[in-house]
């Protein structure tokens, strides 16, 4: 159940993906603390976010365990390639983070995520199958109309919501970046030589140098009355759904076909309702009970299917 270049089991790259999802659902409420500490704007918090996501990864580098990889099938990856790597997925990143908080403001949050995180998982299973010549299979294609179909009623089912044409294209354009990044990620995966360390700490630092600009302009030192509160909540949206849980986003894709791994990191919305539910006091709805049975179904059919197509795969010579 390995994958044949990086040696990292399946089976623990799907785990890594769900922990990388549910890490990427807390962001959200942590943002909302954030916003309500200071008047920090969202450019600004992508970059922090970034900024201090990259020096955390940097500093755990020298203490991460050297990889066991077999003398014959280790690939040193050329130096012209990790710098073409770095800069291709920091700017998916990149576009996938700011485009997306552009389509928030200019829609709303409900539409924004339905459209980004619903085109997301159609552009990466057309992109997987037209790119990698990976199959989706009928179970695979019923599981992500089943996941999308329990996004909409997550995201959608709670009230009214306002579609402005300006704020779906935003959206659409950071589901394009997110694709881009995911594909591109599996591609160097397969053919091996990539590194997930590697790969998180370029694109944190390229991600970093396209947003510091616009965060420049929008405002890079928050005003706040509460100072160590909102430095502690800065460490939390660094440390857990940054630098842990892109590193795991990086570390999964590379071993889990695309399709799969976009429908996976759907468990983003599930996390964030939870945390409203359970955290910030907002009231469960069938809506969102129906939502998120429908997408923790189709997340758990899709892993066992990927599971078993890993045993049935052949070894590596």
């Amino acid at each position: 159940m390995s994958n044949a270049v990086s040696g990292l089991p399946v089976g623990r790259g799907l785990l890594y993906l769900i922990v990388a999802g549910f890490a990427w659902g807390t962001a959200g409420a942590a943002a909302s603390l954030v916003y309500r500490a200071s008047d920090m704007g969202p450019v600004a918090l992508s970059f922090w976010r970034c900024a201090a996501g990259l020096v955390l990864l940097l500093a755990v580098r020298p203490l991460r365990p050297r990889p066991r990889v077999h003398v014959r099938t280790a690939v040193r990856e050329p130096f012209a390639r990790k710098v073409l790597r770095a800069v291709v997925t920091g700017l998916g990143l990149a576009v996938f983070q700011t485009a997306y908080f552009a389509a928030v403001q200019s829609t709303g949050l409900a539409v924004a995520t339905v459209v980004t995180l619903g085109a997301g998982p159609v552009l990466i299973a057309l992109g997987a199958r037209l790119a990698l010549g990976e199959h989706l299979g009928r179970g695979g294609a019923a599981a992500v109309v089943g996941a999308l179909a329990g996004l909409v009623v997550l995201v959608l089912g709670g009230g009214s919501t306002t579609v402005r044409l300006s704020g779906v294209l935003l959206a659409l354009l950071s589901a394009v970046g997110y694709s881009v990044m995911t594909l591109l990620t599996r591609w160097w995966g397969r053919d091996g030589g990539a590194d997930a360390a590697s790969t998180s700490v370029g694109a944190f630092a390229v991600t970093s140098l396209c947003l510091l600009p616009l965060a420049l302009a929008e405002g890079l030192v928050p005003h706040t009355a509460e100072p160590v509160r909102l430095l502690w909540l800065l460490a939390y949206v660094a440390a857990v759904p940054t630098a842990l849980a892109y590193a795991l986003y990086f570390a999964g894709a590379a071993v889990v076909r695309s399709a799969t791994v976009s429908v996976i990191m759907l468990l983003e919305p599930v996390s964030a309702a939870a945390l409203a539910v359970l955290l910030l006091g907002e009231h469960l709805t069938v809506a969102t009970l129906s939502g998120t049975l429908l997408m923790l179904g189709s997340v758990a059919g899709l892993a066992v299917t990927e599971t078993r197509q890993a045993r049935t795969r052949p070894a590596p010579a």
